[in-house]
């Protein structure tokens, strides 16, 4: 139905969407004057002088009604004075509402706006007026039309053809998505469409704005836009989850679902871009959100797609001290912190930590110690341990590391004086506890050293049995550590170093001179000791001889060192001959022991 109208006076809301033009085209409205007041073009200027997308937008719809026009028979006309540098600056607090209600009042125009709070004012100055509410309905965007099942992003830019990487982490390829070159109109209308539909859908955001970026968060899409001067051309990258697992489809190893499910109170999930670092946190929102925890996650911008008991901050829209009040006040069990990037985003990290707030936190990495080298001269050394302590490394979809960290005070590996030890933060593969990085104070700077086992030398690997020999004549627990040609460590029971040193050090004084070489006594850590019984069990039959003890293994064994307990004591290692026995004299200490337990059927164990 055409609704002719004298004079129209537009505020801002209603040129930046557009709206106008399409119901003039549509023939809803028939105007003979439109009014524009130069508050509008002002504050569109500078707008599209700040890069901001909403300047453009408007300008372009300005520069469409110039040129509907003549078809539609009605005249563009400019009034008001250009608005002061304060009155843009505050146009939000209702500036330059005001001044465009005062034209349309004095004008005696129809005042068409999409924003209720200016209808609401300008009736209640008895100001003619038309609130046209956008439609909340959700439309297919040309956008869509790139992905299929398959696609994980597209890249849109001018001058080229769109393409999308197609596949899985890890395993995926660039296949092109069009027959066309796009021009840049081509690219700032499918920009247009996106930053509108954002602006009208509940499930989209402009997450962040800035002159030459915008980043949308819409539906499941996430959305970069940039244009020049930042970059050199328009350009649209589109990125979307391909797959939604569960923490079960990761089939993780029973040792780590404890930790997670457990300890894993500071914890880090790193990976390379594009290997699914992003899906893995997911899974374990909606794993601790299932498990009845208070779940809330912290993004920029945001794009995890979560069940609605999980709250997301998006940190784009607040302050740091915002986010860490909010979060210490609201109290979850768990925070997700999403792509940690600078070094604002890794205090917060570690002061939430140290509060006492669960945190997991998703960074890019190449390597899995690279992501706790990226908190390395932001957190002090000391505290890092008590900031993360497991560190799970994603590749091509899967979990391929996980490292767990320990604050200890021990000499540096590769260092042999004594006075040397320091803290050292020791980094070792969670599954094996094999150490493998060690992160230490040296000088002024913080150094990450990887630690490589070195085979030991034939020289060394002889004078090690030898030295062991020697101290098996006090303790049956010894383990030695050859830390140079001339000097060796050598780690017995804390029960066994008094009568080892002897009286004023005499004791170990001959044995130095005996052996030739200089030798530091130390206790062996708990760990150590029970490390022994660890091991593959050895199954074995035993026979006492008149002159020996003999235990029969298997022939695989052969050649190979065993260890043998008693009730749960090690007694001693030896190497198994070659006729897959080990003879033990009966007439020994060790030997009576054993022949012993064995006619008293007491518990012995055998481990390889």
């Amino acid at each position: 139905m055409k609704k002719t109208i004298e004079k129209i006076v537009p505020d801002t809301s209603v040129i930046i969407e557009g709206i106008l033009s399409t119901k003039i085209q549509d023939k809803e409205l028939k105007p003979k004057v439109i009014i524009m007041h130069e508050a509008v073009l002002a504050e569109l200027e500078a707008q599209a002088n700040n890069n901001r997308e909403t300047g453009y937008l408007g300008l372009e719809e300005i520069k469409k009604l110039r040129e509907m026009s003549k078809k539609h028979k009605f005249k563009m006309e400019y009034v008001g004075e250009r608005p002061r540098h304060f009155e843009i600056k505050y146009a939000k607090t209702g500036e330059i509402d005001s001044l465009i209600r005062q034209v349309a009042l004095e004008e005696g125009a129809l005042l068409i706006t999409a924003d209720k709070v200016q209808a609401m004012v300008a009736e209640s100055k008895g100001i003619d007026t038309m609130l046209i509410e956008i439609e909340l309905k959700i439309k297919d965007l040309k956008l869509e039309t790139f992905f299929d099942d398959k696609t994980m992003s597209v890249h849109i830019k001018e001058n080229i053809i769109p393409f999308a990487k197609k596949g899985t982490p890890g395993n995926w390829k660039f296949e092109y998505v069009g027959k066309e070159i796009l021009t840049r109109d081509d690219v700032k209308d499918i920009s247009r469409e996106i930053i509108d539909e954002a602006g009208i859908r509940k499930d989209g955001f402009i997450e962040v704005e800035r002159p030459g970026s915008t980043i949308v968060q819409l539906g499941k899409y996430r959305v970069v836009i940039t244009r020049p001067p930042f970059a050199d051309g328009w350009e649209i990258t589109a990125v979307r989850p391909v797959k939604r697992l569960t923490l079960a489809d990761y089939k993780l190893n029973e040792k780590l679902m404890d930790r997670v499910g457990g300890q894993a109170e500071g914890m880090l999930i790193a990976g390379a871009p594009g290997h699914g670092k992003t899906t893995f946190a997911q899974a374990l929102a909606e794993f601790y959100a299932k498990k009845k925890k208070v779940v809330k996650t912290v993004e920029a911008p945001r794009d995890l797609v979560l069940p609605d008991e999980v709250t997301q901050y998006a940190i784009s829209h607040g302050t740091p001290q915002e986010i860490h009040d909010i979060l210490l006040l609201s109290r979850p069990d768990y925070t997700i912190f999403d792509e940690m990037r600078n070094t604002d985003d890794f205090k917060l990290f570690a002061d939430l930590r140290l509060a006492g707030v669960g945190m997991v936190g998703v960074v890019h990495a190449t390597n899995p110690i690279d992501a706790i080298q990226r908190f390395v001269g932001r957190i002090e050394l000391g505290v890092i341990p008590q900031i993360i302590n497991t560190v799970i490394f994603i590749k091509e979809g899967g979990v391929e590391k996980v490292l767990s960290l320990q604050m200890v005070v021990k000499v540096p590996s590769g260092m042999t004086e004594a006075d040397l030890a320091r803290p050292v933060v020791v980094v070792n593969d969670f599954l094996t506890k094999k150490l493998e990085y060690e992160l230490y104070s040296y000088g002024e700077e913080t150094v990450v050293v990887p630690v490589r086992v070195q085979t030991k030398s034939p020289t060394h690997q002889l004078a090690s049995k030898q030295i062991e020999r020697e101290f098996k004549k006090y303790t049956t627990s010894v383990k030695v550590e050859m830390s140079s040609d001339n000097k060796c460590i050598v780690r017995v029971p804390e029960s066994a170093i008094s009568k080892i040193i002897g009286r004023q050090g005499k004791n170990i004084d001959n044995i130095e001179k005996t052996l030739g070489i200089k030798i530091d006594v130390q206790s062996l850590s708990q760990n150590e000791e029970e490390d022994r019984t660890e091991g593959e069990p050895v199954p074995f039959e035993a026979q006492i001889t008149k002159k020996s003890v003999i235990f029969y293994v298997d022939e695989r064994y052969i050649n190979s060192d065993i260890n043998i307990f008693h009730t749960g004591d090690f007694v001693m290692q030896v190497k198994v001959g070659k006729n897959a026995a080990i003879k033990i004299n009966r007439k020994n200490k060790i030997g009576k022991l054993l022949m012993d337990a064995i006619n008293m059927n007491e518990d012995i164990k055998i481990t390889s």
